[in-house]
């Protein structure tokens, strides 16, 4: 990650107390002089002027954040980014398209943008157990994803293993998600009693810790009549940025080896991360054709044009594919759908959606601006394609809705997302016949929805030194 500095907005106050030289026939004061008192400074109000200062420069909306709003009526900087969503009415949307601008304490941000664990919106040093959890139906609350280093990894937990008790509670339904997320995601330590595939029974203690993130969770290639298919689930563009790339030149190397003739990308719970490690990866799915023609465009506010920053392909690696599919959910969102979006000019791009008619919908992005302890992330560029595509505030729509397959680990050739993809590959029909279809339940959408809330969505620009 780039380290040039964002120099922090000060407020410099002072005095200058003029005295005129004395005669020796001028009368000698009788009484004291009385200095000014020296104004107390609130550090905590400092912090949110200059939140605030900052805020009313990058801010893509900036214009439209009121000359009344006053930062020192917010507990901190975290709630201050929130305050601002409301003022960023976008044209064609009926409703404020901000839900992302956030700030976050120093320390917990270089943990998470290192790829160490840190679950967003807590305050806990602890760490997590490593696991994040879905409604498969009302009452069938599965494993959705396990950090392979995390507690719950090193515990042998997998993907599709159901949950029937949490801490001798057996109330594991939607209206109790509460509970389910204060016990799962904000607790330090935890007792969940697992179901697994064969109908045995497990009670698993956990205790949180930190651990490293692995953003590659699996790749493997299918032949399938003659076919041979690449399949990469990715859940995550943060991290060591060099420890991702040596993992992108190992995985398509592969890939290249095998002589795949399509690729799957499973970026269902990619929440996004660094613009950089996105273009990496661009560069390795893109065809060759796409070589030196325009990646992207990152659009900043009128005020901070000369900012705008046009990125090219450079293709990397022997693939040369016409086509690629995206496995998609409604947690897709940001450098995930930014890598889709780029992609669309140059290949035929499909996408599947487990358990969502579109992806998350955030085609704008940050940086990290430091403001004393805090980091303070407002939303400060737009992203277009090469076609001038962007404005994908309602998601990215998605060629065949399908059921994400919950009671399934990754890379299992039945799981309903994959397996649905994969019948396209070689039929052409996303219908898999002995599969349900996807059924839009709204007290299981909203289930998800409060259990999904914990993950960041984030497009993490580099640094930028704005006026």
């Amino acid at each position: 990650m780039h380290t040039q500095k964002y120099f922090l907005h000060a407020l410099v106050v002072s005095t200058t107390f003029l005295f005129s030289a004395c005669k020796k026939d001028t009368p000698v004061p009788t009484t004291a002089l009385v200095l000014p008192a020296t104004p107390v400074v609130d550090p905590a109000n400092v912090i949110k002027d200059s939140a605030l200062f900052y805020t009313r420069d990058v801010y893509l909306w900036n214009t439209q954040v009121p000359s009344s709003f006053d930062a020192r009526g917010y507990a901190d900087p975290s709630a201050m980014m929130t305050a601002i969503h409301p003022y960023s009415t976008e044209p064609g949307f009926s409703s404020p398209v901000d839900r992302w601008s956030f700030a976050m304490k120093k320390t917990e941000w270089d943990q998470l943008s290192s790829g160490l664990n840190v679950v967003a919106g807590t305050t806990s040093a602890a760490g997590d157990l490593g696991l994040s959890v879905f409604f498969r139906i009302e009452g069938d609350l599965r494993v959705s994803l396990v950090e392979p280093n995390s507690p719950a990894g090193l515990a042998g937990i997998h993907r599709g293993w159901r949950i029937i008790e949490i801490n001798n509670s057996t109330n594991i339904t939607t209206a109790n998600a509460s509970f389910i997320i204060d016990n799962i995601y904000n607790a330090t330590s935890s007792s969940i009693t697992f179901q697994k595939p064969d109908g045995s029974t497990q009670t698993i203690p956990l205790q949180a810790a930190h651990y490293q993130g692995k953003p590659v969770y699996l790749d493997t290639v299918y032949n399938i009549n003659n076919k041979k298919t690449g399949y990469l689930v990715f859940n995550s563009f943060l991290g060591d940025e060099n420890k991702i790339y040596s993992e992108f030149q190992r995985v398509f190397s592969r890939f290249a080896a095998e002589n795949i003739s399509n690729l799957v990308v499973d970026l269902r719970y990619n929440g996004g991360g660094y613009v950089s490690v996105q273009k990496k990866l661009a560069d390795y799915i893109a065809a060759t054709s796409a070589d030196g023609g325009i990646m992207m465009k990152q659009i900043y506010n009128s005020g901070n044009s000369a900012n705008n920053e046009t990125t090219l392909f450079h293709k990397t690696g022997g693939l040369n594919l016409s086509s690629v599919y995206f496995i998609v959910s409604k947690s897709t969102a940001s450098a995930s759908e930014l890598l889709i979006n780029n992609l669309k000019p140059y290949m035929d791009v499909k996408l599947v959606g487990a358990g969502t008619n579109a992806t998350h919908g955030k085609p704008v992005g940050f940086f990290p601006i430091p403001v004393g302890e805090w980091y303070i992330f407002p939303v400060s560029f737009r992203t277009i394609n090469k076609n001038g595509e962007g404005n994908y505030f309602n998601g990215l729509p998605v060629n065949a809705s399908v059921a994400d397959g919950l009671d399934k680990d990754w890379g299992d050739r039945t799981e309903a997302s994959l397996a649905s993809t994969l019948n396209h590959i070689v039929s052409g029909n996303f219908r898999v016949n002995n599969l349900p279809a996807f059924k839009e339940e709204i007290p299981i959408t909203k289930g998800n929805a409060w259990l999904g809330n914990h993950q960041l969505k984030s497009m993490i620009g580099t640094y930028k030194k704005l006026k």
